[in-house]
């Protein structure tokens, strides 16, 4: 059975490719991250080990002793851990960091990759195995945005991809063609509370991938803590990038936002 290892971060991205992963009869060796990684992802790999960011050193040991030449990164890591003191305890991580030209998301990762390169290993695509989870582009609820609403769907989309493009953040909020938020650190679910509260309802939220996105790491993922988050916040539209947009839990996403008047598009 052919191995692979997986760099496991938050929430049900890191399960889902578990799951696919073995579906497809991989063995599976995961290196959780301790207070971000699921405690389920346990029960979907054959093999997990708990570091937490002061170990990160470890993980290259980890998986040479296992025999690992490809792995993925799955998921995300809190952003408020880049300024914690646990980064500073493990040496090749604090290097890493102080040696590059910035902290942007893709020069964190990038460096990471090259890491990963230098040791032997070879990062793959984080959409491996699950491809069926990236919506091809059209309306995906039951109803069309209405003409204001594609109005708002495309002003967005351009200040989007400009924003990505800077990789400052991949999401931004809007209404009637008012810049309501633009996501950086917080994330998107912060980003969405936060805009609800500015805007009192009746924002769209448009999320998108770099122009030059490295399937790699850092794509953008929906789900349905996403739409739940966009209920509360009285949004009226989701508008994701088609075709390069993670959306886990579609289906029961789908069935809440039609039931609550949420339009959600792939553009």
């Amino acid at each position: 059975m052919k191995k692979i290892g997986l760099i496991a971060g938050n929430r049900k991205f890191p399960l889902l490719f578990a799951q696919a992963a073995k579906d497809k009869g991989y063995s599976v060796v995961a290196v959780a991250i301790k207070g971000d990684t699921s405690a389920s992802l346990k029960k979907l790999v054959d093999k997990i080990y708990w570091l937490s960011l002061a170990d990160f050193s470890r993980l290259f040991e980890i998986f040479k002793q296992e025999g690992i030449t490809e792995v993925i990164m799955a998921g995300q890591i809190s952003p408020r851990r880049l300024f914690s003191k646990e980064i500073g305890r493990d040496k090749l991580l604090k290097e890493a960091l102080d040696n590059i030209k910035d902290k942007r998301a893709d020069t964190i990762f990038g460096k990471i990759a090259d890491m990963l390169k230098d040791a032997g290993f070879t990062l793959i695509d984080s959409t491996t195995f699950i491809e069926e989870f990236l919506p091809q582009k059209g309306t995906l609820t039951n109803f069309e945005p209405n003409a204001s609403l594609w109005e708002d769907v495309g002003f967005g989309m351009d200040l989007a991809r400009a924003v990505a493009g800077l990789d400052i953040g991949q999401t931004v909020a809007v209404k009637s063609r008012a810049i309501v938020a633009v996501e950086a650190l917080e994330g998107t679910d912060n980003l969405i509370k936060r805009a609800g509260r500015i805007a009192r309802g009746g924002i769209t939220v448009v999320k998108v991938s770099k122009p030059n996105q490295d399937m790699r790491f850092d794509i953008p993922v929906v789900g349905l803590n996403t739409i739940k988050n966009l209920i509360k916040a009285g949004a009226r539209c989701l508008a994701i990038e088609g075709g390069k947009t993670l959306f886990i839990d579609k289906d029961q996403s789908l069935k809440l936002a039609n039931s609550k008047g949420l339009a959600i598009v792939a553009v």
